[in-house]
């Protein structure tokens, strides 16, 4: 069934106004009709079936008749990547948004060679991930910020799992041996960390420097293999 994020509240009878461009797809590409049924989430109300009750010249509307799904929050993981080129860093948001993390942190490093992002873009990438993944949630996606200043906010309690291409633990045995819990993902730039940076990590106390294998991987690639070694050892896919 059609899925649709809207930042209406949704409650029994409520009305829903979709945007312009997704009561056109509704209507113009899926050819719903008055009394058609969709599934709509807001990331705060669960997930509801609603039916299109009205077709307006400019959109249409449509009525809230029951929660099919409670809300729920995903695993509590957060993506921290430095800020790449476009496409890869717009793959990256897409794939970590399908793999569940709750929040992404766009990241500042010694060897970013851009920190031009258009975040609009972006959250209606990871809103469009979310609605085809069937989450009832939206990761948020945080302004880019410098890494030395993110570290020295860090929040209380929630390990970093330092992706190092340089070398370190298997990730895998790495994750099992420190356990469950609030965790965060750390991808670097095409340049890999400054040594600076490097020693920094490595000796903070929360830091779980680990190895994603022999090669080499692109910024959007390492996001994806670290997350999924994540959820395989940590995570929720045996939930």
């Amino acid at each position: 069934m059609i899925r649709l994020h809207v930042p209406q509240p949704l409650a029994p009878d409520a009305a829903v106004l979709p945007t312009l461009d997704q009561s056109r797809y509704l209507t113009q590409v899926m050819r719903l009709k008055i009394g058609d049924s969709l599934l709509v989430f807001n990331g705060q109300d669960g997930e509801w079936r609603c039916v299109i009750a009205e077709m307006l010249k400019k959109g249409v509307v449509l009525r809230a008749e029951e929660q099919v799904q409670p809300q729920a929050a995903g695993p509590d993981v957060e993506l921290l990547i430095s800020v790449v080129k476009k496409s890869a860093l717009e793959f990256a948001v897409e794939k970590a948004t399908e793999l569940g993390v709750r929040r992404i942190r766009l990241v500042v490093t010694h060897r970013t060679q851009t920190s031009h992002v258009r975040m609009d873009r972006l959250d209606a990438i990871a809103i469009e991930a979310a609605e085809q993944t069937g989450r009832v949630d939206v990761p948020m996606i945080d302004e880019p910020v410098k890494l030395a200043e993110l570290l020295d906010g860090w929040e209380a309690g929630r390990r970093l799992m330092f992706c190092d291409e340089t070398g370190g633990e298997p990730a895998g045995a790495a994750l099992q041996r420190a356990g469950e819990g609030p965790w965060a993902v750390l991808i670097g730039p095409e340049g890999g960390f400054s040594p600076e940076e490097r020693d920094r990590l490595r000796a903070l106390p929360f830091t779980t420097a680990v190895s994603l294998g022999p090669r080499i991987l692109r910024a959007d690639t390492a996001a994806i293999a670290a997350l999924t070694l994540w959820q395989a050892a940590v995570g929720d896919w045996d939930r």
